[in-house]
């Protein structure tokens, strides 16, 4: 057995033991003026996005009592209406159900936006909202490029909103004490800081002329995008893979396991480089991004190393799907467990979690941006990872296993991203995917300029760092703000 490997069995090993300790603990989210929420005033709500993860802000704005969620809005009309049913079911108050978002807006008795739209909508949701005097929660990921992340913060910073990010594990407390111990130097030199996601994501169908739904507003749904024929032959959730509207699983769900490794690692901005590889293989269907796919990011003296799978695969170990791991000199952390270098479990760390939502309500009050768990702009920098492996992707080229073996042994990481790659190798061989014949992708290798996000002489990657956007759902420029 060869010492990396020996490692994953390590890796494999501590997480188990740390989703065993973690379950033997108790169990503890000209613009126009912010509205003033005097102290016993429940804080009205707009929830913009009626979907899978919209249903979720609903239940949880619901079992809060300082809230009361006025507006719900979606382009597909059932949509919102199914969901301000629900609520007027549950709470004795029934909210408007409307279809753009513009509506909600417009009514200054609306003082906070729950942004839980499709990936492309969320920056432009956030900036209108908040031009028009709301505080914002958005989801992950807060945008869907990287300018658009920094507009988001460039407008919450200058009109003096609270803007809080959807990357909900920032408010565990166990998660905290774990970063702390980290960043007090209690693990020792930390350099490698690795995130799993494992969760299989069969195919989407064959390319179709697919149907929009008679209940949705296409323009409106669209928005920012270009209203393309559908080509796909499921409209709703589907967005996800395509990348006029999507960022793919690693900005999808992948994004969780890597904002917890920039926070602990305590890293900030594109990092020195980023390099991603992989593949939609398994099946060939409407999708577009990848359902395989590994990034290394260099932070010069430190690495974070992201893999994300859709194929079938055995779990990262019996018990957790995914996760993040800290090796330090003293010790390792996976999950929110302390570990020796030899595997033995030390202690799990402990700690009061707090609501994201409820945390986001008591800023929302206190207009005190510090007190938020996952500011926008932490969501900005670990979202704009997210795009720059994606773009790495995106302008690269089919590679044969040994041409993607030596470019990424020529890095320089703290990882053996060697290892790592055979690894992927023999999970896809696992799915009867022989990428000597179905060849993976191997991006390209873009060197960020020092504390910018641009690429350095990379115009096709800097043109990806925005989109053009369809009138009038244009973002506004940095210019634009600043004016």
């Amino acid at each position: 057995m060869s010492l990396l490997t020996r490692r994953h069995f390590l890796e494999n090993s501590l997480l188990t033991a740390a989703a065993a300790a973690a379950a033997a603990l108790p169990k503890g989210g000209r613009a126009a003026e912010p509205r003033s929420v005097a102290p016993n005033d429940r804080i009205t709500a707009g929830i913009i996005g009626c979907g899978i993860r919209g249903k979720q802000h609903a239940a949880a704005l619901m079992a809060l009592p300082e809230s009361e969620i006025t507006y719900v809005c979606d382009p597909d009309s059932a949509r919102a209406a199914e969901l301000a049913a629900t609520i007027g079911a549950k709470t004795g108050r029934t909210p408007k159900a409307v279809q753009d978002l513009r509506v909600v807006l417009d009514d200054k008795s609306v003082a906070t936006i729950f942004v839980s739209t499709p990936n492309h909508w969320h920056a432009l949701a956030a900036i209108w909202a908040m031009q028009a005097g709301k505080d914002v929660y958005v989801e992950k990921p807060i945008s869907h490029t990287i300018a658009e992340g920094r507009r988001i913060v460039q407008v919450a910073r200058k009109l003096g909103r609270i803007c809080q990010g959807g990357t909900q594990n920032r408010s565990r407390g166990a998660l905290a004490e774990a970063v702390r111990y980290i960043q007090a130097g209690k693990l020792g030199e930390v350099k490698l800081a690795r995130s799993i996601m494992y969760g299989v994501r069969n195919s989407i169908g064959a390319p179709t002329n697919g149907k929009i739904p008679a209940t949705v507003d296409y323009n409106l749904w669209a928005g920012p995008a270009p209203m393309e024929p559908l080509s796909r032959p499921t409209f709703h959730y589907d967005w996800h893979w395509v990348w006029n509207t999507g960022d793919g699983e690693i900005g999808n769900n992948n994004i969780h396991g890597l904002d917890i490794c920039r926070w602990g690692l305590g890293v900030t901005g594109l990092g020195n480089s980023i390099l991603s590889y992989g593949g939609r293989v398994g099946y060939t269907d409407a999708g577009e991004t990848p359902n395989t796919q590994v990034a290394i990011m260099d932070f010069g003296g430190k690495t974070i190393v992201t893999e994300t799978r859709g194929l079938k695969s055995a779990p990262f170990n019996p018990l957790v799907k995914d996760g993040w791991f800290f090796f330090g000199t003293e010790g390792i952390i996976a999950s929110t467990s302390l570990f020796d270098l030899k595997g033995n479990l030390i202690r799990a760390f402990e700690g009061k979690s707090e609501n994201h939502f409820a945390n986001f309500l008591q800023a929302v009050r206190s207009r005190r941006v510090t007190e938020l768990k996952a500011d926008i702009l932490e969501g900005h920098q670990s979202t704009a990872l997210c795009h720059a492996a994606n773009i790495s992707w995106r302008l690269g080229q089919p590679a044969s296993p040994a041409d993607i073996q030596k470019k990424i042994g020529q890095l320089s990481t703290h990882d053996d991203v060697t290892e790592t790659f055979e690894r992927t190798r023999r999970h896809l061989a696992e799915n009867n995917v022989d990428i000597a014949k179905s060849k993976l992708t191997l991006g390209t290798l873009l060197r960020i300029a020092p504390g910018q996000e641009t690429f350095i002489d990379n115009p096709r990657a800097n043109a990806l760092l925005t989109r053009e956007y369809r009138r009038p759902f244009v973002v506004p420029s940095q210019k634009e703000i600043e004016a």
